[in-house]
């Protein structure tokens, strides 16, 4: 048999047992894809793929995305396109609190693209949405997954001023490797931002890594201690995973026993929440963080 495709394209090395998933089943699940699929809805758990969609709808948790798809920053480590976004759609607060109201969703996270193109940062829009979600969905809670805005207050109070349940703005890496894998973003910037909606009085904050892109155990840790420095409430910590071959490679498979070990550090550090495992995500379990 001739084996020149094999060598070619070698095979990729399996992914560990504890990254495989079940199929989302159920008849939340079911219900709520119906309604993405007949009224287009534009969710990040059907567009990201991600892996927790059916445990987080039948829990009526989603999240969607704002400002366009395309982002003005380009991370090695995101799947979202990169390049000139298209014009702000102002109607678009309306559309997802409609979204949330025809999915009945109990805990919406937003998040959005970086709009670096605009003066506001994208932030007008972000607390109108807030705005248009509480005006249509009184019972709905809200965590708001942010850009640092380039870490200007004027953009951030803007978030503070609609009060969401969480706000919460995401590290992704260690402070060795941000510039690497999160090319215009600052690890201190983004430290500052967080600490910042702490001081404000924005209730609950909340803060993200990926490991796998090559970080050391004392590097997580020091994160860890820079969030509880800043006052950080809530930490998620999950395995990286490669959107394609144009982003940056996976260097290490996270064991189960090391995400326990950071989660149990995480805890110890005086953390409210702590999710520690290969599929977490930063919208894992959000609908718990709210206490």
């Amino acid at each position: 048999m001739d084996t020149a495709i094999d060598n070619v394209f070698p095979p990729r090395e399996p992914k560990p047992k504890w990254l495989r998933v079940k199929l989302p089943t159920g008849k939340n699940y079911t219900e709520l894809r119906g309604l993405v699929d007949k009224y287009k809805l534009n969710t990040i758990c059907t567009s990201g793929s991600c892996p927790n969609m059916g445990e987080c709808w039948g829990e009526g948790t989603a999240t969607f995305m704002i400002l366009g798809n395309i982002c003005t920053r380009s991370c090695g480590f995101c799947g979202v396109k990169t390049g000139r976004p298209e014009t702000v759609d102002w109607d678009e607060p309306e559309k997802v609190a409609r979204s949330i109201k025809i999915m009945n969703i109990k805990h919406a996270v937003i998040t959005s693209v970086d709009r670096d193109d605009l003066k506001d940062m994208g932030s007008i829009i972000w607390a109108e949405t807030v705005k248009a979600i509480r005006r249509m969905n009184p019972n709905t809670t809200l965590e708001t997954l942010i850009p640092d805005f380039q870490g200007n207050t004027r953009n951030l109070d803007r978030i503070i001023e609609v009060a969401p349940e969480v706000v919460s703005h995401n590290m992704e890496t260690v402070k060795r490797l941000t510039r690497e894998v999160r090319i215009q973003a600052k690890y201190e910037k983004s430290l500052e931002v967080l600490r910042y909606l702490k001081e404000q009085g924005i209730k609950r904050t909340k803060s993200g890594i990926m490991l796998g892109l090559g970080e050391t155990e004392e590097e997580v840790i020091q994160v860890l201690h820079d969030l509880a420095d800043a006052k950080v409430d809530i930490v998620t910590i999950g395995q990286y995973l490669q959107p394609s071959k144009k982003h940056l490679p996976v260097k290490e498979y996270i064991t189960p026993e090391q995400f326990a070990k950071y989660e149990k550090i995480g805890k110890e550090l005086g953390f409210r929440h702590v999710e520690s495992g290969a599929l977490v995500r930063s919208s894992y379990h959000a609908e718990k963080h709210i206490h």
